[in-house]
């Protein structure tokens, strides 16, 4: 019975042994983590969405328009005359009901006439809020002039703003900027440049969205590694690439380049600095020669008391106001942070983070890094 109980034991225990292994080995495995499709990297050239712009009227308004402005006072005769209406000359419209907009949207790229397009209405006046109004048929222009779509319809406000006689006033959001979902049809098509070729091999291009010519580099080869002989690099930005005539192939094409994984390359050397906010951001490539920080806090503080002195009753003092002044100076005690050759992002952090330093005094240490030579990075103020 041991036996046969052994020989079980002796016939499942490789194959739990080499799943055990299988397992280990896929765990084990280095894993392609800074991999990235090429679609999250660039884009083809000529595809690309197109900004739209025009200058409307929105009626309907509950006594929240703008006041007699003589740009809405135009534009209301202007709709008026489309209409076939002429009104009398000298003679303003009310216009607490109207306010005059701005319209602008994205023309996507292949847009087609007859699609929908969402749009963005904000005023340009005195208007309180656009909550309840109507936009007018409105002509979009691009940036040659032509009209590539017209607006119209009815606006959705996410802001409300509420006001009383006696001036005072709530405002929750935005109530001057409203939304119209698919209130634009377009009219006219953009020209991409992939709209076919001649006979033969048509040249495309391909453009990444950060200029850096490892990253182009290694684009070229793994697009010639799925189709050979295709991609050519021109400069940081721009891979060129060799493709069929034939629109569907060509798409096909397309679609299979924007999936392939690319290792890109390391990003530069960079320091993110926002004056406004104070926030600084560093980034993992970010080196720092041998170098030592001393940072430290000198504090004075100055205290006032006066004092009123009363003269003696019966004298002929004057009651009169003595200073009594207090100075004291503080000033806190740092050690020094040793920054050994090639200290990275990690031990940069830790030593800062040691002596105390505020996001402004951050700011002002590494700029003296920079300027002793000692950062190896480029500083970004924004």
């Amino acid at each position: 019975m041991a036996g046969q109980v052994l020989s079980r034991r002796q016939r499942w225990l490789p194959g739990l042994l080499a799943a055990l292994l299988a397992s280990l080995i896929v765990f084990l495995a280095p894993l392609d983590a800074h991999a990235e499709r090429l679609r999250d990297l660039g884009q083809f050239q000529g595809v690309r969405s197109n900004q739209l712009t025009g200058y409307g009227l929105v009626v309907g308004l509950p006594g929240t328009g703008d006041d007699n402005l003589e740009y809405t006072t135009q534009a209301m005769k202007g709709v008026s005359g489309r209409m076939g209406l002429t009104l009398p000359p000298g003679i303003s419209p009310g216009l607490k009901n109207a306010a005059a907009v701005m319209v602008t949207a994205d023309l996507p790229a292949f847009a087609k006439p007859g699609q929908r397009i969402d749009v963005t209405v904000s005023t340009i006046g005195k208007a309180k809020s656009l909550r309840g109004g109507a936009l007018i048929l409105t002509p979009l222009y691009g940036a040659d002039g032509q009209i590539y779509a017209m607006a119209q319809g009815n606006l959705a406000v996410g802001g409300l703003g509420v006001s009383a006689r006696d001036g005072s006033n709530v405002t929750i959001n935005i109530p001057t900027v409203g939304r119209i979902a698919e209130g634009a049809s377009v009219e006219r098509t953009v020209a991409t440049g992939l709209e076919g070729g001649p006979e033969g091999n048509q040249v495309l291009r391909w453009n990444l969205f950060n200029s850096d010519f490892l990253t182009a580099a290694r684009v070229r080869d793994a697009i010639n590694t799925r189709l050979p002989d295709t991609a050519t690099v021109e400069d940081g930005v721009t891979v060129s690439l060799r493709l069929s005539a034939d629109a569907d192939t060509r798409a096909s094409m397309m679609a299979a380049i924007e999936m392939i994984d690319v290792d890109p390359a390391e990003t530069p050397a960079r320091v993110i600095v926002n004056s406004r906010t104070g926030t600084v951001v560093i980034n993992s490539a970010v080196r720092l020669s041998p170098a030592a920080i001393s940072h430290g806090k000198l504090t004075v503080r100055i205290q006032e008391n006066p004092m009123v002195v009363q003269p003696a009753p019966f004298s002929r003092g004057r009651t009169e106001i003595e200073e009594h002044s207090a100075i004291g100076t503080e000033e806190e005690k740092r050690s020094v942070a040793l920054f050994r050759g090639g200290a990275s992002l990690a031990r940069v952090v830790d030593a800062l983070n040691l002596l105390g330093v505020t996001p402004s005094d951050l700011v002002a240490i590494l700029e003296a890094l920079k300027q002793a030579g000692a950062l190896k990075a480029e500083m970004v103020v924004i």
